[in-house]
């Protein structure tokens, strides 16, 4: 159980792929964990492996993501990704760093919001 104020929900398995240029992580969620709300100086690219998720765009919908998806991020876009409340989900996560930044980690995505954004997909 990870702490409430950490950037990470609960139940995440990170793993390091490679470090440099670009950072690469295997991001694992359980059912119902997912990030903060968050940002990428340089963007980030997710390449969906397992399972389904969902990530949604500040302003947008909630959208649906599968093994084989490739989401892209734009620098500065504030966006937050996950598993479904009931399906794990995997992905790799590619960024770049810029001034030694990869992040900005926001506030939580709460269960409300979680909750509500799912109920009006």
């Amino acid at each position: 159980h990870r702490p409430k104020a950490h950037p990470i929900g609960l139940q995440v398995r990170c793993e390091w792929i490679h470090c440099s240029p670009r950072l690469r992580l295997r991001v694992t969620f359980e059912p119902g964990a997912r990030t903060a709300w968050h940002t990428h100086p340089l963007g980030q690219t997710l390449l969906v492996t397992a399972g389904v998720g969902w990530t949604q765009r500040e302003g947008g919908p909630v959208e649906e993501i599968r093994p084989g998806d490739v989401v892209w991020f734009a620098p500065g876009e504030k966006h937050w990704h996950g598993a479904t409340a009931t399906t794990g989900m995997t992905h790799i996560a590619i960024q770049e760093s810029l001034d030694g930044k990869v992040v900005e980690w926001m506030e939580q995505v709460s269960d409300e919001h979680y909750k509500g954004s799912i109920d009006k997909r």
